[in-house]
Formats: C-alpha cells, structure tokens, sequence
C-alpha cells in the first residue's frame, strides 16, 4: 500500500513563504507514476483541492484561490512533489494533504483519490 507522508508546515506570517513536500517512505512505489494533488482542510469548511499535478503530461491545475501564488511539482530523483506556497494569507491556515491516484490519464481537483498522507499543519498569523 502507498504510503504519502507530508512535510514543511509551520507557522508563518501573512506574506510569507513555505515549501510542503510530499514524499512516501516505500521505495518500491515511484511517485511519478501517480497523479499527485494537494488538497486542505480548515476548521468548520470543506475539504478543498489546492492542486494537482499529472503523471503523464506534467500538466498543473490550481484552485483560484491560490493561483499565482502557489506552485506544485515534482522532484522525480527525490521521489517527491513540492507545493511551494508564496504570499501566504491567513485564510490559507488549514491542514494540508498529499494525495495519489494510478490509472487516470490527468490529475483534477473534483476527483476520487486512492491514497492520502496524514496532513500537515500551516498556520498563517501574526
């Protein structure tokens, strides 16, 4: 079974920056095989798809919310997928998620995804 682990929340001040990796600790899985997509979850909202990235093209897809401000991809001899995030604001405060999904020819942010790490906090606050 795939395993995702996240990494790289924290607290940060509005307008500041933070890298979150996704990576897995089973060496017999490679993630560029997967689509991969990030997704986020605050108090009291729904579950939301930040971004995706697909294994077949490399397209990317981005939630308006953070378009032009965040930037998904891959470090394919690292075995990892990067969500860096610029300008963060307060509202971006929520539990970050890594997910994987085998088998679709591109990523989105509407669909079913197989595996999910454990989350990942970022806190955006003064």
């Amino acid at each position: 079974q795939l395993q995702l682990v996240e990494s790289g929340g924290g607290l940060v001040q509005p307008g500041g920056s933070l890298r979150l990796s996704c990576t897995t600790s089973a060496s017999q899985f490679t993630l560029r095989n997967y689509n991969i997509a990030w997704f986020r979850q605050a108090p009291g909202k729904e579950r939301e798809g930040v971004s995706c990235i697909s294994n077949k093209d490399g397209r990317t897809y981005y939630a308006d919310s953070v378009k032009g401000r965040f930037t998904i991809s891959r470090d394919n001899a690292k075995n990892t997928v990067y969500l860096q995030m610029n300008t963060l604001k307060p509202e971006d405060t929520a539990v970050y998620y890594c997910a994987s999904e085998y088998g679709r020819a591109s990523c989105g942010l509407g669909y079913e995804y197989d595996y999910w790490g454990q989350g990942t906090q970022v806190t955006v606050s003064s």
